[in-house]
């Protein structure tokens, strides 16, 4: 087999690799703020409520480190900005990743001073990740409404593959019309 057949034999096998990736992967990276990550200043709750997050799913907390951490809490914990007790996990290396590993109700809150009081701290519901058609619920919310589906093109894993097809499609255009000998 001659080496351009087996270039075109390789992007064959990455293109359909691809196809059923996308197909069974679903989930999904979430920069916490989105281009503007985790800082002082920006409504997170509001935030959360642009996503439906579920289980498998990852949120990315871009940061300065030294000027903010990362904790997740217990909803008390949460409600009253004191990390005395109540704390899951704490993170602070400013490129944090959290994934979502279950079906439950998640808290995460910026434990320097004054940062939580001042809005640095959401909650979110994580669905498992076959959810059901109907939108029932099962407790109380953080939320006043629910959140409504996410917006196409606005996550990390939408930027991952939209990345891997434009690299695939280039590879194939360069052997097929440029010739590799």
């Amino acid at each position: 087999m001659e080496l351009h057949s087996i270039i075109r034999y390789t992007l064959f096998l990455a293109f359909m690799s691809g196809l059923l990736l996308e197909n069974l992967v679903g989930a999904a990276s979430y920069t916490v703020g989105d281009a503007e990550g985790w800082t002082y200043g920006l409504d997170y709750q509001r935030w959360a409520q642009k996503y439906n997050f579920t289980v498998g799913d990852a949120l990315l907390f871009s940061y300065i480190r030294g000027q903010h951490d990362v904790y997740r809490v217990v909803e008390d914990t949460f409600r009253s900005c004191d990390v005395s007790s109540g704390v899951v996990s704490s993170y602070d290396s400013g490129n944090d990743v959290v994934n979502l590993t279950r079906a439950a109700k998640y808290w995460f809150l910026c434990n320097v001073k004054g940062h939580c009081r001042g809005g640095m701290r959401f909650g979110i519901t994580v669905a498992r990740a076959s959810p059901s058609p109907s939108g029932g619920g099962d407790g109380e919310s953080p939320f006043p409404t629910s959140p409504p589906p996410p917006l196409p093109g606005n996550t990390g894993a939408s930027v991952a593959r939209t990345t891997w097809w434009l690299v695939v499609i280039g590879l194939w255009f360069v052997i097929n019309y440029l010739g590799v000998d």
